[in-house]
């Protein structure tokens, strides 16, 4: 009762004091044991953020929120000192009617088994603007697969890149870009699924810029800041790469690493003479090497944009960087990391993906695409290292389940159409340790 009266007599203060209402989301964003990130767009106004735990009755209070017309009006409330495994309930001081709910991480290191949990990924959203679209077919479609992978409830959702198509128009100023990214975001097909579940993503050229853009765009720093501005990752860039610059970063789930790369910012064209190309960097291949060495999971799920494996170096897969691609894939074999997983998107199909480096140390690249963009049929398309059976040729998403105890944990790959059904299904087990 005194939260319910806590309640409307602050939704009567919020009424004369110009608080606006969500317009789109709340997405949840990196959730830790003890952190976890919110994403909302307003209405024009200043915000507050009230939430609760379901063991304890007290109210506790974000900071102001301050929404600023240049960034949609969007904001990312931080809330902290969180109980570990503890469910959350929380709405915006203008709406106390409109509730949502998060759980944070459960601390199980050293007490339990790894909890089981499941992610969903995809990427390539467009979303039809006829205005701002070339004449002809609509390119997207299928809206409704945002509804199919909120009913398969994951834990986690990550974005593989191209989660906004940039139009003409778009890409050359920052409010362009905000302007996109505000388009898609207000999907009504997406409101569901952005608060049921942690949402984490990574870029590729058309959410960076235009298509096929590298490190040489002119407004790669507006690129990034919107990009912080529309997702609430759990970091953005890591100190040893250029001045900590682009969107590397690392997340845990569970007992599974994720390493989320940037595949854009400190890119060079392979196509120009006379130049060095690379498609991650030295610096960044450095990091994630000695970070997949350091991590103990039993899964490290490695994030990109493109493709990595598939040897075909067409469009823009990595064996167009072979030299670089080459270096990586023998410093993983070198160092004995197992349990690799590359995590890709861009190619409006997908697909899964193995090679074995040595003996004891085999890779793996699940390519999942198209969400709502046109999807592409690559059948003939001669990847070798393709594995019978998972090419799918529609607009599609997956999940990947981590389940078992130690000694057999699992990660079940399986791809689904945009309505949901089960279109193929893959075991991968974990790797004992060296």
């Amino acid at each position: 009762m005194n939260r319910i009266i806590l309640s409307l007599l602050l939704w009567i203060a919020c009424s004369s004091s110009g608080l606006g209402q969500v317009i789109a989301g709340p997405m949840l964003g990196a959730v830790h044991l003890r952190d976890a990130k919110i994403w909302f767009q307003f209405s024009p106004g200043k915000q507050q953020l009230v939430y609760w735990s379901n063991q304890a009755p007290e109210i506790r209070f974000t900071q102001m929120l301050l929404p600023e017309e240049s960034n949609g009006n969007t904001a990312i409330a931080c809330l902290s000192d969180l109980q570990p495994g503890t469910v959350y309930t929380y709405h915006i001081a203008a709406e106390p009617e409109r509730t949502w709910n998060f759980t944070t991480q459960p601390l199980w290191q050293w007490r339990t088994q790894a909890p089981d949990f499941r992610l969903a990924l995809g990427s390539c959203v467009y979303i039809n603007d006829e205005p701002q679209d070339r004449p002809g077919k609509p390119y997207g479609g299928d809206y409704g697969i945002f509804s199919s992978i909120a009913l398969a409830d994951p834990d986690v959702m990550l974005w593989l890149g191209d989660h906004v198509y940039f139009r003409e128009g778009d890409w050359d100023s920052r409010a362009g870009m905000v302007r996109r990214y505000i388009h898609t975001r207000s999907t009504p097909e997406l409101q569901t699924l952005l608060p049921a579940c942690a949402h984490l993503a990574v870029w590729d050229d058309h959410d960076f810029g235009p298509n096929d853009g590298t490190g040489n765009f002119i407004l790669k720093n507006e690129a990034l800041d919107v990009f912080d501005t529309f997702w609430a990752n759990p970091t953005t860039g890591v100190p040893s790469v250029e001045g900590g610059r682009g969107i590397t970063t690392r997340y845990s789930y569970s007992d599974v690493d994720f390493f989320l790369l940037d595949n854009r910012y400190h890119r060079v064209a392979h196509f120009v003479k006379g130049v060095s190309p690379t498609l991650l960097g030295e610096e960044q291949i450095n990091w994630l090497i000695q970070s997949l060495k350091e991590s103990r999971a039993p899964f490290k799920l490695v994030a990109i944009g493109g493709q990595v494996l598939n040897p075909v170096a067409r469009f823009e897969n990595y064996a167009n960087y072979a030299e670089e691609r080459s270096r990586l894939l023998k410093l993983i074999g070198e160092n004995n990391i197992r349990g690799v997983i590359f995590l890709s998107g861009d190619r409006h199909c997908t697909e899964l993906s193995t090679m074995e480096i040595t003996e004891s140390v085999r890779v793996y690249d699940l390519t999942s695409s198209p969400l709502t963009s046109s999807p592409y049929d690559n059948t003939k398309e001669e990847n070798t290292l393709r594995v019978p059976g998972t090419l799918a040729a529609e607009r599609n998403f997956c999940t990947i389940d981590f389940k078992g105890g130690k000694e057999e944990r699992r990660a079940v790959l399986s791809c689904f159409n945009a309505a949901g059904k089960l279109l193929w299904e893959h075991t991968i087990q974990a790797p004992g340790r060296p």
